[in-house]
């Protein structure tokens, strides 16, 4: 379900040229509903949720390689974000708040754990043998390939420091800004380009195997 997008051309090695919308009608719904929240507004908290909660479990699966988990840690961001309402100052965007909250949860998780990957790498195994298992005779040598790559950009990722695969899954996945990944994890613009510029040469040497065919 949170597959990375691997069309014919790895999403690493276009990060730098894709367009980043900035969608400020976006923002001013975000601050309208917050002030809501502030106020004990339950309704304004469901749609605040419904237009954030997909992007925030995507971001959680990504980032700790297990989806079975993300649902919960999600819960816990907007747990949070209910909880804090009141105090909440739109000095930035919104989804700079929303993620640096996902952030700090997520790394929290990580070093909770002290073998964090390991599980979801025999889920990948055996997702991946229950997938082949289950239709060999529908499935076409294209769509194992693509399977495959898949999950080998999966793990990739999921092999990348956790700031690095922060940054990634921010820029790739989510479409922030340098500036606004910068605020959540709380660097410079020119260090979340560096962190980017060194997950994506890690990315293509963990990948090689798969450019050169």
């Amino acid at each position: 379900m949170f597959s990375a997008d691997v069309a014919a051309t790895p999403f690493f090695l276009k990060m730098e040229a894709d367009t980043i919308p900035n969608p400020a009608d976006a923002s001013i719904i975000d601050f309208a509903l917050m002030a809501r929240i502030g106020a004990g507004d339950h309704d304004a908290f469901r749609q605040l949720v419904e237009r954030h909660q997909q992007a925030v479990i995507g971001t959680v699966a990504k980032m700790l390689g297990n989806a079975s988990e993300s649902e919960d840690i999600a819960q816990q961001v907007f747990l949070r974000i209910w909880r804090n309402a009141k105090r909440y100052r739109p000095d930035a965007k919104f989804t700079t708040y929303l993620y640096t909250i996902t952030r700090n949860l997520v790394f929290n998780e990580s070093r909770r754990k002290s073998r964090k990957k390991e599980v979801s790498s025999d889920e990948r195994e055996e997702n991946s043998n229950q997938l082949i298992e289950a239709s060999p005779d529908r499935q076409p040598d294209a769509e194992l390939l693509q399977a495959e790559l898949q999950r080998a950009v999966d793990d990739a990722i999921a092999a990348l420091p956790e700031t690095q695969r922060m940054a990634v899954v921010l820029r790739r996945y989510e479409q922030l800004s340098y500036e606004e990944i910068a605020a959540v994890l709380k660097l410079s613009v020119s260090a979340v380009k560096s962190l980017l510029f060194r997950a994506r040469t890690t990315l293509r040497e963990s990948l090689s195997g798969y450019l050169e065919q």
